[in-house]
């Protein structure tokens, strides 16, 4: 990534992040094709993996320093269970 990261730029990821693990545990909306469903969980699935990856200008630092991954990793898990 080109971009540099700040300490408010990588809060704003991670809240982001958290939007994605809300959308992974919510229920299937009554009025939602399963097709769309999965679609929307799958999104937010590799949406979540992606900025597991996000780099320092460096190329090879992890911005990701204290943030706790714990829900993360369970809806990345959660997620993929309803669309695989």
């Amino acid at each position: 990534m080109d971009e540099h990261y700040t300490t408010d730029k990588i809060a704003q990821v991670f809240s982001a992040a958290g939007d994605s693990v809300v959308e992974i545990n919510k229920s299937k909306p009554s009025g939602e094709t399963d097709a769309v469903y999965k679609e929307r969980i799958k999104r937010n699935v590799e949406h979540l993996e992606v900025i597991k990856t996000f780099k320092k200008e460096d190329e090879t630092t992890s911005i990701w320093t204290t943030e706790d991954f714990t829900d993360i990793n369970a809806a990345i898990t959660a997620g993929k269970a309803k669309y695989e």
